[in-house]
């Protein structure tokens, strides 16, 4: 059979008639390799000649029960627990936990025997990171495989309701001429994995890498096959790592899970507010306390700041877990309104606990201590800093605010600095004692 030479993009997948340096799709240099297609091989499923339509309240659900994994920060994020059929990826950084997580959710799952599948480790490493975890059945099952059509026979053969497929770069499908991992394989086996977990009604688990760029490896096409992605972050220096829901069917986006490296594996985070906080030194300047929100959790975390002259003719600006482009905005703003000259400092900021923050209520917080540092006056350790703050140094109105305050009073804080919009909607009455501002110049004033 005579073949059909193609070229593919391994970036975006993107089909060429001849190779070239660049693809004109997404502009990534010696990303296209060749494509051997065999002609007449492929063939479209026959059209079905009977098919049913039902009306919504004919359809029964009963069936379809959440699994609980065992673990709560996890189900928080899949939404209650797992949905039977769904097919969910879960991605991170190399050496993350990925693989621990996905372990330690078989050693909750009591009355079910779910399927491990791994294409880059032995069953022999399995064997050895099991031992360091905690409570991982003896009776688990694990099977190591690559082959697409292997891993199809020992699903469908197989009477556990769980797979777990680590990972989705490693497995290969034999009608496809590319090398595992490359667009079009993944594409081919997420397609397969899709339609097997939507025949069989087992929930299939895949494992994925990302890119450099944070980014889950391979094609687009993958998020949108697939029913749930998460997203596994942190940093290896630290201990905490972070389950993050992007895209979720089944539940919301808008929850996180919290879990601690240890020595035994992945441990839940019940009150991370309060281990964050746990080693905070309230005698130096610079530091200050914000309340963040993390999907809808509120969580108060320390932020750092250090202003010192600067040695270089164009001062450094570093942050670690905040919008470096957003410091330098508040910087502006403190130049302009309060008249503080940072052009001969160099100014860090540290978000501590290795947490990424994206929340603009965290803003107040952050040009609070770049001021406590720059006058070298420590900020009372028993106040909280909530609002964003505009370009003409007003304090903006944040979502969630009776929540924050809630997290805020339970941890014993007494004084809570608030957008004044915020303060007006405000329908029960807190203990903390609350200081509604509209200009960054008011919070000043009181604190220093």
């Amino acid at each position: 059979m005579k073949n059909k030479i193609q070229f593919e993009c391994n970036n975006c997948g993107a089909i060429f008639p001849k190779w070239s340096g660049k693809c004109s799709d997404c502009g990534a240099w010696n990303s296209i390799s060749e494509l051997a297609l065999s002609q007449g091989r492929v063939k479209m499923p026959s059209q079905k000649t009977e098919y049913q339509i039902m009306q919504l309240s004919d359809i029964s659900t009963e069936s379809d029960f959440r699994i609980g994994t065992g673990i709560n920060e996890f189900d928080r994020v899949l939404g209650g627990g797992i949905i039977p059929g769904a097919l969910i990826l879960v991605g991170g950084d190399p050496g993350i936990g990925k693989s621990t997580l996905m372990l330690q959710m078989c050693a909750g799952l009591k009355n079910y025997k779910p399927l491990y599948i791994t294409g880059e480790e032995s069953l022999k490493q399995i064997k050895y990171r099991s031992a360091r975890l905690k409570n991982i059945p003896e009776d688990l099952l694990l099977m190591s495989e690559v082959n697409l059509d292997n891993i199809t026979n020992a699903i469908l053969k197989s009477n556990s309701d769980i797979i777990i497929i680590d990972s989705i770069q490693s497995v290969y499908s034999p009608s496809v001429d590319s090398t595992p991992g490359s667009v079009s394989q993944v594409r081919e086996c997420a397609n397969s994995f899709m339609n097997l977990s939507k025949q069989t009604g087992k929930a299939i688990f895949i494992v994925g890498h990302v890119t450099k760029d944070g980014m889950i490896a391979g094609p687009k096409i993958l998020e949108h096959t697939v029913d749930t992605v998460l997203q596994f972050e942190g940093e290896k220096n630290y201990a905490f790592r972070i389950l993050r829901s992007i895209k979720n069917r089944f539940g919301s986006t808008n929850e996180i899970g919290i879990f601690e490296m240890n020595e035994d594996g992945l441990e839940e985070v019940i009150n991370p507010s309060e281990i964050f906080l746990a080693r905070r030194n309230t005698d130096e300047s610079g530091i200050a306390v914000v309340s963040a929100t993390e999907g809808t959790r509120p969580l108060l975390l320390e932020v750092q700041s250090l202003v010192s002259p600067t040695g270089y003719n164009v001062p450094q600006r570093t942050s670690n877990g905040f919008d470096y482009k957003r410091l330098q905005m508040i910087l502006a703003v403190l130049e302009k309104k309060l008249g503080l000259i940072f052009r001969q400092n160099d100014v860090f900021v540290n978000v501590a606990g290795g947490m990424s923050l994206n929340d603009i209520s965290v803003d107040l917080g952050i040009a609070a201590a770049i001021v406590s540092s720059f006058r070298d006056e420590p900020i009372d350790h028993k106040i909280v800093l909530i609002g964003e703050i505009g370009l003409t140094g007003e304090v903006r109105s944040v979502a969630g605010i009776e929540q924050r305050i809630s997290e805020a009073e339970k941890l014993g804080f007494k004084r809570l600095f608030l957008p004044r919009l915020n303060f007006e909607k405000i329908k029960r009455k807190f203990e903390i004692e609350l200081y509604p501002v509209d200009k960054i110049s008011q919070v000043f004033s009181h604190i220093f």
